[in-house]
């Protein structure tokens, strides 16, 4: 009962027992601690050191705003810029650097042209520096490793020359390609909107007069023709009223100069003639209250009136003189009457050269009426005509609308393409800065010293730990009562003190100086080994 407490009491940490099994072990920690850092940390020495050079390079964006100048070329500068780079680290390039700074040619002389290039780009890094705010890239860092910290400077000024002139070539050469196919496209646009203009005048030509624009002016036409159809009708009626009346005339004056009553004829033929003006009287004042005094048939009939009146005053003047003739023209009148000889006398001739005029008249009338009527259908043809021509004219100019927009749209993005290809060439896009030059290292980049001293002593910390283990564990001694118990599972009733002579005493003293100076030994070429990293960083 009275082993119950004590095996419920918690067992309390045995610092006699580490402190011992220190003691016993510390030169099976203290020397694979020594050798595992020495090896790590001595490899930190012997490895040829490696110096990075670097550069920062700032993309300046272009000095013209593009509110003025619209640039031409991509604005991606993520993907331009790996472009740049795949140009950059090609075969020819990378060769051209490798054959003009003699690169790889020391340990490297055995190695191919292939493998060179291949260590040449694992050398070469590029690092993307991008705006906090909004992500974009501002800037970018070149980075190249060698041995020699002055060929690593040389190799990223190269590297920097070349991406700043190979993103010029590449921006201007970009913005000439695309001018360049603008004006391809302009110039077929050009040669499309020829085409078409070609069809639309041949088609207006094919079809003149009959176009919607012309419709307007064919009915203006269409109606003027028409009243000059009315026109010559009016004025033909009337010439043929005239001949009828001429013909009259002439068949009277002949009934009387027959008969022999000459005397008499003057008051029939003046009889006709009043019935004749007072008709054609008549027929002016209705003109009159329709039409003004310049209209055509106004005039015609005026001139009629005035030659039936000027025959009137004739006829007068005719029976006048005929009244006052002497026996002897009388009796010769009655004889040529008698012979049935009668001669003409100078109104029947006048009568004559009328009727031969009115009937060139009235040819010429029924002739200009017929032109007319010619006239009149051809433009009611055109007018009838026009919705036809007025669709196939839309379809051509619909086509012809459609290039013209063409046109005007690729020759506007020509001109701008044009205006930003000239400010690329003068270098005022978006462009490389050189802002920091290739930096010359004082300091390898690999191997760093210090941490290779860091990661030996923690190496070497845990194989000190796993050998001192690995003895303590394989020990089958006893070294405590603690090892009895577990050993027999007896109590231990007393315990006997160690008996030593002088002899192992002095031994006992010796491995424990030599322990301490171990351990000062370790601890001292750590701490030289650390201030010396430290120096050399």
């Amino acid at each position: 009962m009275a082993d119950a407490p004590q095996a419920q009491k918690v067992e309390r940490i045995d610092f006699d027992r580490y402190i011992d099994l220190v003691r016993r072990r510390h030169l099976h920690f203290l020397i694979p601690l020594l050798v595992c850092w020495l090896l790590i940390w001595g490899a930190s020495w012997v490895v040829k050191p490696l110096y990075k050079s670097s550069t920062l390079i700032l993309v300046e964006q272009p000095t013209m705003p593009k509110d003025y100048v619209q640039p031409n070329v991509s604005d991606n500068l993520q993907d331009r810029l790996q472009s740049i780079t795949q140009q950059i680290l090609s075969r020819t390039r990378l060769l051209m650097i490798i054959g003009k700074l003699n690169l790889y040619g020391g340990a490297g002389k055995s190695l191919s042209t292939d493998d060179k290039i291949d260590r040449m780009r694992k050398d070469i890094s590029v690092e993307l520096v991008r705006d906090s705010r909004n992500d974009q890239i501002t800037a970018f860092r070149i980075f190249y490793t060698a041995h020699d910290p002055h060929i690593a400077q040389l190799v990223t000024r190269e590297l920097t020359n070349l991406f700043v002139n190979e993103n010029l070539r590449v921006r201007q050469e970009q913005s000439e390609n695309t001018t360049k196919f603008l004006e391809d496209q302009l110039e077929t646009a050009r040669e499309t909107l020829a085409q078409q203009e070609a069809k639309v005048r041949q088609f207006q030509s094919a079809h003149e007069g009959q176009l919607p624009t012309q419709q307007a002016t064919n009915l203006q036409i269409l109606s003027g023709l028409q009243a000059q159809l009315q026109s010559e009708q009016d004025a033909l009626n009337t010439a043929k009223q005239q001949r009828v009346y001429f013909q009259a005339l002439l068949q009277q004056n002949a009934a009387d100069r027959t008969a022999g009553r000459t005397s008499t004829a003057a008051p029939g033929g003046l009889a006709a003639i009043d019935a004749q003006l007072a008709k054609l009287r008549a027929q002016l004042s209705d003109l009159k209250s329709r039409y003004t005094d310049r209209y055509p048939d106004v005039l015609s009939v005026k001139q009629q009136i005035a030659e039936a009146e000027q025959m009137r005053q004739r006829l007068i003047a005719d029976a006048k003189r005929t009244t006052g003739t002497n026996a002897q023209g009388t009796t010769s009148a009655s004889t040529a009457d008698e012979a049935g000889d009668v001669p003409p006398n100078r109104s029947t001739m006048e009568l004559q050269g009328q009727i031969q005029a009115n009937k060139l008249e009235i040819a010429n009338r029924e002739r200009s009426v017929e032109e007319l009527k010619a006239r009149i259908g051809e433009y009611q043809s055109r007018l009838n005509a026009a919705p036809a021509t007025e669709q196939q004219l839309a379809d051509l100019t619909r086509g012809y609308d459609q290039s013209k927009a063409n046109y005007d749209d690729l020759l506007k993005k020509k001109n701008a393409s044009a205006v930003a290809t000239s400010m690329e060439r003068m270098q005022q896009g978006e462009r490389f800065t050189m802002l920091d030059p290739p930096s010359l290292p004082s300091k390898p980049d690999f191997p760093n010293r210090l941490k290779f001293c860091g990661i030996g002593l923690l190496i070497g910390i845990g194989m000190g730990i796993l050998i001192a283990g690995a003895f303590e564990y394989f020990d089958d001694r006893l070294h405590d009562d603690k090892d009895i118990k577990e050993l027999l599972n007896a109590v231990v009733i007393s315990e006997l003190p160690e008996i030593t002579d002088s002899v192992e005493d002095k031994l006992h003293k010796r491995r424990m100086i030599f322990g301490w100076a171990t351990a000062a030994v370790v601890l001292c070429t750590i701490l030289v080994g650390s201030a010396v990293s430290i120096l050399h960083q």
